[in-house]
């Protein structure tokens, strides 16, 4: 039946001159009597969404793929919140597919370590979209940027434990993280995912783009060409960002797609049939000249991790995606329940003012500043 609302939306956005913002709204009104959704609010019925002109643009604090985004205040509530202003100069019909499917998504997601979307709001143009989303104070790029010393490792197993939670929870609900940054927002006891490029997924599962996750934290099977996806890729990026929280440094900073495997081949090894069934059809494994590399040198990065941790790590880093871990089997890892236990979420360091500082806009005109 989602198929079917699509459809209906895209022919509605190409043979008729309806409002695109209306005819959105018929999209998502539809979606919520259809059940599609599990909680829809009733701010977005025909058009009936709130003026972006009720929030005060304080400062821009990120763009991605499919927005610019805005630390703003809802001048009816007085709440500080993240205004995403939905992209569209790459749409010639109105709002794109990949921001539908986001809205939808965060629609249905409602988890403690999810970004909450609280509502849609429409600016002065009918194309003019806005997403209102729960505001975290940082981001886990600007605390790595500004700690002046690395996480400690109880701090450590207390971000990757509220990154699990929310990356399982996603899983179970068949949804692939797949951000373009995989970047992860703390806010004392909420860790949250940006979802540029969040993706229901089914069974069977469907080819998707494989160029889809940042180069630093992509999976191998993308480096190789695959294009059928599965939740070991989000698994990956876990393992990455785990080592890049304990080493405080990116662990496979590849400068491009060669070297990227390249640096996992140095890593972990050169990878085989017998390791990985399926890996030499992979669509690209003949246009790399992989190094012969039989060791597995993640001990001798972390030399001083116990062998709980590096055993999570190794399950993480596994090249063959059906035995790579899930988000459940890492929550359920001894490294968690082994000393130093993870910290109690309010005692992380917080430095708000950096993310804001970071993210101010350039000197412009005070008019210009406040139009969104």
């Amino acid at each position: 039946m989602c198929v079917y609302i699509i459809y209906i939306y895209i022919y509605l956005k190409k043979n008729t001159s309806m409002p695109k913002i209306y005819i959105f709204s018929f999209y998502l009104t539809c979606s919520y009597k259809l059940h599609m959704l599990h909680a829809f609010p009733l701010f977005c019925q025909f058009g009936n969404c709130r003026s972006v002109k009720e929030f005060e643009k304080l400062n821009r604090i990120g763009e991605g793929t499919y927005g610019i985004v805005y630390r703003a205040r809802d001048t009816r509530s007085d709440d500080i919140v993240a205004l995403k202003k939905v992209r569209m100069d790459k749409e010639k019909d109105g709002i794109p597919i990949s921001s539908l499917r986001e809205i939808t998504l965060l629609l249905k997601l409602r988890h403690p370590n999810i970004v909450e979307l609280k509502e849609v709001v429409v600016g002065s143009h009918l194309e003019s979209l806005f997403l209102v989303m729960s505001y975290c104070e940082q981001d886990l790029a600007s605390l790595l940027e500004n700690m002046p010393t690395p996480f400690s490792e109880a701090q450590v197993k207390c971000i990757a434990l509220q990154l699990l939670r929310g990356l399982d929870y996603l899983h179970l609900n068949f949804i692939l993280h797949r951000s373009e940054t995989f970047t992860v927002r703390l806010h004392i006891s909420d860790l949250c995912s940006d979802f540029g490029l969040a993706r229901c997924y089914g069974i069977p599962l469907q080819p998707m783009t494989p160029r889809v996750v940042t180069l630093w934290y992509r999976a191998p099977e993308l480096l190789l060409g695959t294009k059928t996806q599965t939740t070991a890729l989000d698994m990956w990026a876990v393992g990455c960002i785990l080592a890049e929280l304990l080493a405080h440094k990116p662990l496979l900073p590849g400068g491009s797609e060669i070297q990227q495997v390249d640096l996992i081949v140095q890593l972990l090894g050169t990878p085989n049939e017998n390791i990985w069934p399926g890996f030499t059809r992979l669509p690209l494994v003949g246009q790399y000249s992989l190094r012969k590399q039989p060791y597995n040198n993640l001990k001798n990065k972390f030399t001083w991790l116990s062998d709980a941790g590096l055993r999570l790590l190794n399950l993480l880093f596994m090249y063959n995606p059906l035995r790579r871990a899930t988000a459940k089997d890492c929550l359920e890892s001894s490294y968690f329940k082994e000393k130093p236990l993870p910290c109690e979420a309010d005692l992380m360091p917080t430095f708000p003012h950096h993310r804001n500082k970071r993210a101010a806009p350039a000197v412009e005109s005070q008019s210009k500043r406040n139009k969104v």
